[in-house]
């Protein structure tokens, strides 16, 4: 079970308005453990940057004049998601952004490279409707200290939102935890441990006689005896 938590950072709110893409990140997972395996690059947006969007990242125009294009990393990113479960809070935002860098260069929508996205947000929103629901928020709803996130990055919003994550849907994935276990291990495993012993109490000879002429008496009264 391969799992990529991931976040980028944006010139803007809508790739349709021109807004692209400056920093992505991405932390990998097996079996509900990290790696230490992560993709992690700045890109040169060619534009402006919005100044509210910077008031949010703190990433200047001048800090990414040196920085690859998309163009340049875009395969290395596939490659690094390539059909992993891909996890994303808010996840249209930032796969509408992705799509629209990988359309510029002629590639596919990323949805078609990874084995699925599940956006955490949507997630939050059902079990915690009404609620804000954040990043900062479902850090403090489940007590992950997020005190270094002065500023949003792509690259500390990614590890924030894995423990989130592991927070959120802590217990449905915990029988296969140890690597290496197939589901259908896990589920073996769990049967054997809750299969009930149940302890079989025979009737006496009287407890029989008595049913007898219980059932007897209900034939007798025009009943039907099972």
């Amino acid at each position: 079970m391969r799992q990529i938590f991931l976040d980028t950072e944006t010139t803007g709110l809508s790739p349709a308005q021109g807004h692209r893409i400056i920093e992505i990140a991405a932390i990998e997972m097996i079996n509900r453990r990290p790696t230490n395996n992560h993709y992690h690059v700045y890109l040169n947006p060619e534009r402006e940057i919005d100044p509210a969007a910077q008031e949010v990242h703190g990433i200047t125009l001048e800090f990414l004049q040196d920085k690859p294009l998309f163009a340049a990393v875009a395969q290395d990113l596939m490659a690094f998601v390539n059909d992993a479960e891909v996890i994303i809070h808010n996840a249209p935002f930032d796969v509408g952004f992705l799509n629209s860098e990988l359309g510029r260069i002629g590639l596919q929508p990323i949805e078609s490279i990874c084995g699925k996205i599940t956006d955490t947000l949507k997630m939050a929103k059902d079990s915690r409707p009404g609620q804000r629901n954040n990043l900062n928020a479902l850090c403090s709803h489940f007590g992950i200290d997020n005190s270094k996130r002065t500023l949003h990055g792509a690259l500390l919003d990614a590890e924030l939102l894995a423990e989130v994550y592991m927070a959120m849907t802590r217990g449905q994935d915990s029988l296969m935890m140890d690597l290496g276990q197939t589901p259908q291990a896990a589920m073996q495993q769990m049967a054997a441990k809750t299969e009930l012993k149940l302890k079989v109490l025979k009737a006496t000879d009287i407890e029989l006689a008595e049913h007898a002429v219980y059932v007897k008496s209900l034939t007798k009264a025009g009943a039907k005896a099972w």
